[in-house]
């Protein structure tokens, strides 16, 4: 197809322009599993070094099974960011001698220092909720607009914010309208990682509602859902491919099915009024944040990894 002769042009320009110019270039690291990869494997193919690759979500669930196969199979090593993914491609190629490893995406702890006082462990109404997400069907917005007015029915206070953009803006806006939910909404768009940051100071509560989309996208562990648990800040979020690795249902956080509004409306009522619970999520929350998500770590976690199954690197 025209995508495939894509990236062998591109990959012939990479060898000839460059590569044979660059006797220092002993490997090719490829991030995600799609476009990237297929031009590191077909560089290989014309006389390029070996290669290896990182998979992360989407390139892994929307790929051709077959050609992801084969680029496990000719990769020197692969990482990706969850248990969950590792499993899936180790069930894709079990034959492959490649090794599959995980290797989280970490955070920056300095930067997530948490928020303290009483009203981080004792929150009073309108409750602020908080979400950060693209605007995409993974994401399952629906299903928390849907829980959100569930709680409003039930009289319970809030103020919702939804950090974010993305391709069903419209949709979103409109089931905000139809469910009468547009006063209680605050909806500024994307923003400053700073900003965001200031958003998860001042919430009471952080909320995913992610899913499988139509065409097989899902999340891996959220970005966001990690720095949230960092900042002290209780989660509730659905039972999709990775998010328990993170969300340890009723120890750092409450899970739900996904596409269940009255289950995660539930999840969100008990982690705004159970104090014992609150507690519990948020210091073991941060816990598992700072033993698992440590960038640092993981930095020379990737590097050992890499060390040990690239010999071109000569790391002796």
């Amino acid at each position: 197809n025209l995508g495939t002769i894509k990236h062998l042009l591109q990959a012939a320009y990479l060898v000839n322009q460059y590569l044979r110019r660059s006797p220092e270039v002993v490997h090719l690291h490829a991030h995600f599993a799609h476009s990237p990869t297929s031009v590191a494997l077909f560089a290989g193919l014309l006389g390029g070094p070996d290669f290896s690759f990182t998979a992360h979500a989407k390139d892994i669930y929307t790929s051709d099974p077959g050609q992801l196969r084969e680029k496990i199979n000719l990769a020197s090593l692969v990482i990706t960011c969850t248990e969950y993914n590792k499993r899936f491609l180790r069930r894709l190629a079990p034959d492959s001698a490649t090794p599959i490893h995980c290797v989280y995406h970490g955070i920056d702890l300095g930067l997530f220092n948490g928020a303290a006082g009483e009203r981080r462990t004792t929150p009073r109404p309108p409750y602020r909720i908080l979400s950060v997400a693209r605007l995409t069907a993974k994401k399952g917005i629906p299903t928390i607009l849907q829980a959100l007015a569930i709680l409003r029915d039930q009289g319970i206070d809030f103020e919702y914010t939804l950090i974010g953009d993305g391709d069903d803006r419209e949709t979103i806006f409109r089931l905000m309208a139809k469910l009468g939910l547009l006063d209680r909404c605050r909806w500024p768009g994307t923003m400053a990682h700073d900003r965001v940051i200031g958003e998860f100071a001042r919430a009471d509560l952080f909320v995913l509602g992610c899913k499988v989309a139509p065409d097989g996208d899902r999340d891996g562990i959220p970005n966001v859902l990690v720095e949230s648990l960092a900042m002290g800040l209780p989660a509730a979020a659905t039972r999709v491919s990775a998010l328990p690795e993170i969300v340890r249902d009723g120890d750092t956080g409450l899970l739900v099915p996904p596409g269940d509004p009255p289950a995660l409306a539930t999840a969100m009522r008990r982690l705004l009024s159970d104090k014992t619970l609150r507690d519990r999520v948020i210091g073991r929350g941060r816990r598992l944040v700072h033993a698992d998500f440590d960038n640092r770590q993981l930095i020379r976690q990737l590097a050992a990894i890499s060390c040990r199954n690239i010999p071109a690197l000569n790391c002796a």
